[in-house]
């Protein structure tokens, strides 16, 4: 009798593990082991596109141009681009602190400082156009027609005539700077308003006022439908205006793309984009001439 009592009580036992082992694999099977379903690896995701951070002029955002020049980089290479139209003074900025991984900016003698100083590298010739002096039709302070910037701004000046001015530190806004100082002038006064704004907010206030400013001619001509002011003053060599693009040094911020960053500027000066830039009109004018 004894046993068979042993005999039933190995039996239980035996019976009890096989359970343990069956509830156990049953667990697994329902994802205990950690090892995906290959039905639930088909429905993931599809992984998100490289995300690529431009900080460019103002003048190529309001004009339109990145309209007709991104979608086509974004098609051909699968980055996302973020947009940051800012003042090149701002851009600069950006990327310096690594805030940005490629810029289309405009004021080439700063660029170029920069590079030496190591912030930027790879930059190159993208495009160019002009700047121009722009005013209302009665043109109080008599410019039009001179071809020299510096006499022009002082005549505004001597007549106390209004000037919108972008005072944002941007490739405008220097250039601006460096008519008024080849003119022996520091502009202050009532007659002079340093709105801190980019040129397209920029134009309508002068717009909205009927007084002087300074414009590169694609964010005009993309605006001239808009605006009363005139050409007054243009063909001077010292507006000539010159856009660069550079990528972001990645020694000196580690944490950029920049291999989207190159991808980037292989574009903009690729025959491609030259293309589109060069055929890129409003008015049946050029904005921007291709000269990389």
């Amino acid at each position: 009798m004894l046993f068979e009592e042993r005999g039933l009580w190995g039996l239980k036992l035996v019976v009890a593990a096989i359970i343990v082992v069956f509830i156990f694999r049953l667990l697994a099977g329902c994802g205990g082991s950690g090892q995906s379903n290959p039905q639930d690896q088909n429905a993931a995701a599809p992984p998100q596109k490289d995300r690529l951070i431009l900080a460019t002029t103002t003048s190529t955002y309001d004009s339109g141009l990145l309209d007709k020049l991104v979608p086509v980089f974004e098609e051909k290479t699968g980055y996302n681009v973020d947009i940051l139209p800012k003042g090149t003074g701002a851009c600069l900025e950006l990327g310096k602190n690594g805030d940005a991984d490629v810029l289309l900016v405009h004021a080439k003698d700063r660029e170029l400082q920069m590079v030496q100083e190591g912030y930027f590298v790879d930059r190159h010739d993208v495009m160019y156009n002009d700047f121009v002096i722009l005013g209302p039709a009665n043109d109080p302070a008599g410019i039009k027609g001179q071809k020299d910037a510096a006499k022009a701004f002082k005549a505004i000046a001597g007549s106390k005539s209004t000037f919108v001015s972008r005072g944002d530190n941007s490739g405008t806004n220097m250039k601006e700077m460096a008519v008024w100082e080849k003119a022996g002038l520091e502009p202050t006064g009532d007659w002079y308003l340093a709105v801190g704004q980019g040129m397209g907010e920029t134009l309508r206030i002068a717009n909205e006022k009927q007084a002087y400013t300074l414009s590169d001619r694609g964010t005009y001509l993309a605006m001239r439908d808009k605006l009363t002011l005139e050409v007054l003053v243009e063909d001077d060599p010292v507006l000539f205006n010159q856009y660069g693009v550079m990528a972001v040094n990645p020694d000196k911020n580690p944490n950029v793309n920049y291999k989207g960053a190159k991808k980037f500027i292989e574009f903009m000066i690729s025959p491609e984009a030259q293309e589109i830039i060069g055929s890129f009109t409003k008015y049946g004018e050029q904005l921007f001439k291709p000269n990389a």
